[in-house]
């Protein structure tokens, strides 16, 4: 197993340094089927060790590669642990990104950089790899940088649009503030505890006071919220649509958000000393799941619905990790890789057919030329909606089950959220497909056409997962489930109390009405456009103004202080200190060189008067 483990990794990193020695010349599309391969070899990969796994009397194996860093009393190896979530994590993380490469050959035919494209998608699944793999926070780190870093590269694939270099720079800003969080985190636990191992850190978590636990659960919130774009660093994820449609389905479907809610699940023996800590996850969860949401219900650019989408359900997911539903997060966040990638990459076939259009004003009526992107995206419309029997429905109401027995407030909020999903993707839904033709302007009087088959394979495969997914973690099945393979991983688990089976049924029909609520709102709405409904706030549309507020309580005053210290502290106090030094050693060096006359006459006279001053010296001392 040990082989094979190290193979889900190293694929990833093999395809990337193909790609940077022969990519080249070999261009495209070998270049794309290199990258897809050895992402499509990494699944298999996982499966085998997957399968393995099951048949293992033990369930947490540790990969040992090489001794790291020995420094003092810190020790960290590079190494890997192969349990039930981080295998939950390489399956889809390596099974949706390879279906996005498939998708990537077709969509990114023709441009420019398409081997760089490539290059840096199998450096970014490694590096998601790394992260959900590692057996330490320090090599959690080096993923967690990993993502980060070629996130930016990605965001800002079109960085001679202002826009999209923006767009990057401002991604990795905000992680950067997350990625305090997690340093912050990890120097308390070392202290503490004295490992940064994850086996070590749960054997020995007890020795960490509840005061410091709360600090670390805090601490590796900021983290979450930085990476997951959550409340209050979320708005870095709506502009990371400036990247191809491909990078916005990997980084906010499968990978790179997720990371956040997956260090919290991990962490989550430490998070069990914290009810303060958990209480705070839980808070922020659910209000990002609701901003979000009356966010994406004014928005006209399709893929900025699904951005604001994805910020939403992975505010979800935060809630189920802060109410101690691990097992319902970790759901949640497989069906939500599942029908938001779909999503993502069914509104990039709809782009990729209206010439690069993303205004839904500027679309409609596209059913009839679309058949195949047409049934697949419903599919995951309805997902994401919480219709029955998708995998969304089962996920989401798993969530929304465990926050009710944990908090009631926090439960009602997550149900208005269900309404305002339902509600804002039916009304792109409707925009997209449905109503009148606005779109010929844009093709140039010529119909869209449908997608080629590179594109539309992983439409369908993702709509199959999409409706069957939610057998993954049947309520009544559950030594069969999602959540009986990870219960070993938690340890122990904060009380709740228990829906009886007659609440359980009442609050998924409470669901299920929530969801018919939020769709027959926006079909009502949105039945015609001509003229446009007026149902769209330009406050939600403009992010409740929240960047306006940033530039005016951080933004502006930060530019005053560099322009205080561009004109005042560098010229004055800087540059002033240094040109004193300056002078002092130039007025020093001059008033040295009177003494050096140049005259013999006067050096004797010098020494004649320092002799004489020691013999009177010496005389005096023997009075």
């Amino acid at each position: 197993m040990n082989h094979i483990a190290v193979l889900i990794a190293l694929l990833p990193l093999l395809g990337f340094t193909s790609v940077l020695l022969v990519g080249g010349q070999i261009g495209e599309p070998r270049t794309g089927w290199i990258a897809t391969s050895a992402v499509g070899g990494s699944f298999v990969a996982t499966v085998v060790t997957f399968v393995l796994l099951l048949t293992h009397a033990q369930r947490e194996i540790t990969v040992n590669l090489f001794s790291w860093i020995p420094a003092g009393a810190l020790h960290v190896q590079a190494a890997l642990l192969i349990d039930p979530l981080s295998i939950t994590m390489c399956l889809f993380v390596t099974g949706i990104s390879t279906l996005i490469h498939l998708y990537s050959i077709g969509y990114m035919h023709g441009e420019r950089d398409f081997n760089k494209f490539f290059l840096y998608l199998n450096l970014f699944v490694f590096s998601m790899l790394v992260l959900v793999l590692a057996n330490n926070l320090v090599l959690t780190f080096v993923g967690w940088e990993g993502v980060g870093v070629c996130s930016y590269w990605l965001v800002s694939y079109y960085f001679d649009k202002d826009a999209a270099a923006s767009a990057g720079k401002k991604a990795f800003i905000y992680n950067r503030v997350g990625d305090v969080g997690l340093l912050v985190a990890m120097f308390l636990i070392f202290t503490h505890i004295g490992s940064l191992t994850y086996l070590n850190i749960f054997a020995h978590s007890s020795h960490l006071s509840p005061t410091i636990a709360t600090l670390t659960v805090l601490a590796l919130l900021l983290a979450a919220t930085g990476k997951s774009a959550q409340i209050p660093l979320f708005n870095w994820l709506p502009d990371a649509m400036e990247g191809p449609t491909p990078v916005s389905a990997l980084i906010h479907a499968a990978t790179m958000v997720t990371a956040g809610v997956y260090l919290l699940v991990r962490m989550a023996p430490v998070l069990f000393l914290s009810s303060a800590g958990r209480t705070s996850i839980a808070v922020v969860g659910g209000l990002t799941a609701f901003v979000a949401a009356t966010i994406a219900t004014s928005q006209k650019d399709i893929k900025k619905v699904l951005a604001f989408s994805t910020v939403s359900q992975i505010g979800y997911m935060m809630l189920a990790v802060g109410s101690g539903a691990y097992a319902a997060a970790i759901f949640l966040m497989v069906s939500h890789a599942f029908f938001k990638a779909l999503l993502f990459l069914g509104s990039g076939s709809v782009i990729h057919a209206l010439n690069g259009e993303q205004d839904l004003r500027k679309m409609g009526a596209l059913q009839k030329f679309l058949p195949l992107t047409f049934p697949t995206f419903l599919v995951g419309w309805l997902a994401i909606s919480g219709i029955p029997p998708f995998a969304g429905f089962w996920s989401k109401g798993d969530v929304l089950t465990n926050v009710y027995n944990y908090s009631k407030p926090l439960w009602v909020l997550g149900l208005l959220t269900a309404v305002l999903t339902a509600y804002y993707m039916s009304r792109l839904f409707v925009l997209t497909f449905r109503g009148s033709e606005r779109f010929r302007e844009v093709t140039e009087g010529h119909d869209p056409h449908e997608s080629p088959w590179m594109m539309t394979t992983p439409l369908i495969i993702l709509a199959v997962l999409s409706l069957l997914g939610g057998a993954l973690n049947l309520p009544w099945a559950h030594h069969l489930s999602l959540a009986g393979f990870l219960e070993p991983v938690f340890g122990p688990l904060p009380a709740l109390a228990q829906s009886s089976t007659v609440a359980q049924y009442a609050l998924a029909l409470v669901d299920v009405v929530a969801a018919v609520c939020g769709l027959l709102a926006a079909f009502t709405v949105w039945k015609t456009t001509d003229p446009w409904p007026r149902y769209e706030s330009p406050f939600l549309e403009n992010v409740w103004h929240w960047d306006e507020a940033y530039d005016t309580v951080v933004g502006r005053p930060v530019q005053r202080l560099a322009q205080f210290a561009s004109d005042v502290v560098e010229p004055r106090v800087l540059d002033g200190a240094v040109s004193g030094v300056a002078v002092l050693v130039r007025r020093s060096g001059e008033g040295a060189r009177k003494v050096q006359s140049g005259f013999v006459r006067h050096y004797a006279l010098a020494l004649v008067l320092g002799l004489a001053l020691i013999v009177v010296f010496l005389v005096s001392r023997t009075w």
